[in-house]
């Protein structure tokens, strides 16, 4: 398969001198304390999962200090509904592939089947493919917009960052919450090491799920990308095609 083609487009050098260089997710890549310790899911590489009620699995939840408002799932495609179907993939239990065609996430499990969520992804000019794994994992992340994006538009100015160098600690961003784009978790793609700055995240618009209107990243519903995250560990292998 084609490593990230995106890459081709991004100058890592950029990347990592500035640390400001412009990415599918609108984000940039500040050091953190994002990443989550892997572990065990019992319902993704043990038993089969077995699905609430979809009034439950899209209801209002708290997690983390934040209400998730509930979402109108009767409003979304049934398609894009979280659910379980048979592997036809191609790939191993454990693996995340990303169908930019259908708009699908799969999360492939044991005895054939996978978990399949609807996703929202990036407009025209801004699509990716390859392969990558799930290096970092952060629960409720902040979000760092690129100065190229703050520039473009001035109602992102209070989340524009600056880098200190006395203390060596980056400034601004939007600090985590329901209205943040990355939604209540993020999963940080990276090849060879490095990181992609592609990321599949939540997202609180659920009306883009189906459709092709980020800016390149992989965005779930709330409630869909905390139940895939925790099915997910770090070193996961992704797919895009």
């Amino acid at each position: 398969m084609n490593t990230i083609s995106r890459r081709k487009f991004l100058s890592r050098s950029a990347v990592l001198t500035a640390g400001l260089a412009a990415s599918a997710c609108s984000t940039i890549n500040v050091p953190g304390p994002v990443t989550t310790p892997a572990r065990r899911f019992g319902g993704s590489l043990g038993l089969q999962p077995d699905l609430p009620p979809k009034e439950v699995m899209y209801a209002a939840m708290s997690d983390g200090g934040f209400n998730i408002p509930a979402i109108p799932y009767e409003q979304i495609p049934e398609q894009f509904h979280r659910q379980v179907v048979p592997n036809r993939t191609g790939e191993k239990p454990g693996t995340i592939i990303v169908e930019t065609g259908s708009h699908f996430l799969y999360y492939t499990l044991p005895n054939g089947n996978a978990m399949r969520y609807g996703v929202g992804l990036g407009r025209a000019g801004f699509e990716w493919s390859g392969r990558a794994i799930v290096e970092r994992k952060s629960h409720w992340p902040k979000w760092f917009p690129p100065e190229e994006m703050v520039d473009r538009e001035p109602r992102l100015e209070p989340y524009r960052v600056s880098y200190d160098e006395a203390t060596g600690e980056y400034n601004g961003g939007m600090e985590p919450g329901i209205n943040n784009p990355l939604g209540a978790r993020a999963l940080y793609l990276y090849e060879d090491g490095v990181d992609t700055l592609y990321r599949i995240h939540g997202s609180p618009e659920w009306n883009s799920i189906g459709k092709s209107v980020s800016s390149g990243c992989v965005r779930l519903i709330n409630q869909d990308i905390i139940d895939l995250y925790s099915r997910v560990e770090t070193d996961t292998p992704v797919l895009v095609r």
